[in-house]
């Protein structure tokens, strides 16, 4: 494992070396994804050169993923008050770690794990350590995020992630989409879902891939009870893979203004693993109730299959 500083990125942690034939970068900053490689292709957006990249690109979402709709919810017949980050919609978003700075827990030859504090947030009333194990493989990477609840109350949780996913260098406009779901939600005016519907037989069903102009630009997918594989793939067959373990019910699809190139095509494709739905902390669905003194797991990654 090496370590170095990017320009304008501040601290990166890097694993594989020049020989290796998988390498990966991550930000301590939302223990965050920043660079996968493999065979000389990037199976993410790079976002090295960047402090803080656009659209909490790579960045670990816990406790939990997407929207609170209004920062609010009831705890025990308790309003809580969450602090609004996205203030042009007045919603809490993505959890509490974004902007935090994770520490080193324990690095191997190609692995590392980092670990912070969820305490003393105004709205969250629970103490939680949160550890983020990323392990490099020949053909990508491995993330396993682990939740250990150090207070005296069960706790309300749910975890994502937000890596862009791309297949090289070839435009978003030339990929096929594949997601492994059943049933999808779409936005509404403040980008909380509706309610969601059986995909089958809709425009909205991708599970036997479609190209990219027939993508919906942003929804929620679902698939229950089961492990789920979506990806990319380019023209020549060379295929990007997101699998998650069964926890991980739902994806978030978000094609991105963020990552475009110079001639307007779009270099990659959000696809958001995450164990609840939007607005989860309102509506209760999805989430664990971690009781004290547990830890709660969930794994994804990210691979190139062919």
């Amino acid at each position: 494992m090496t370590a170095r500083r990017a320009a304008g990125a501040g601290h990166l942690i890097e694993l594989g070396g020049p020989s290796a034939t998988a390498t990966v970068a991550i930000s301590p900053r939302a223990a965050s994804l920043r660079a996968l490689r493999v065979r000389g292709l990037d199976l993410v957006e790079p976002t090295t050169a960047w402090r803080y990249p656009p659209g909490m690109s790579g960045a670990v979402l816990v406790p939990w993923p997407n929207r609170v709709d209004s920062a609010r919810w009831d705890y025990g017949g308790r309003e809580q008050r969450l602090a609004v980050t996205e203030p042009e919609l007045g919603h809490a978003n993505h959890g509490l770690l974004t902007t935090h700075d994770f520490q080193v827990h324990e690095t191997g030859a190609d692995s590392v794990a980092l670990r912070a504090l969820i305490s003393g947030h105004p709205g969250y009333p629970f103490e939680l350590l949160v550890t983020v194990t990323y392990r490099l493989g020949a053909d990508g990477v491995d993330v396993e995020t682990a939740v250990d609840n150090l207070g005296d109350r069960p706790a309300p949780v749910a975890v994502g992630a937000h890596p862009y996913l791309r297949v090289g260098s070839v435009p978003a406009e030339r990929l096929t989409v594949r997601l492994d779901a059943d049933s999808a939600g779409l936005p509404g005016p403040t980008l909380i879902p509706r309610q969601r519907f059986d995909v089958s037989g809709t425009e909205f069903d991708l599970r036997a891939g479609r190209p990219f102009h027939r993508v919906p630009r942003h929804a929620t997918y679902e698939r229950a009870g089961a492990p789920s594989r979506h990806s990319l793939t380019a023209p020549d067959g060379t295929t990007v893979e997101l699998h998650a373990d069964a926890s991980h019910r739902w994806l978030q699809l978000y094609v991105a203004e963020a990552f475009t190139a110079d001639d307007g095509t779009r270099t990659a494709i959000a696809l958001e693993p995450m164990t609840a739905p939007p607005n989860a902390l309102r509506t209760g669905e999805g989430l664990h109730w971690l009781e004290p003194d547990r830890v709660w797991t969930a794994r994804w990654g990210i691979r190139l299959v062919a």
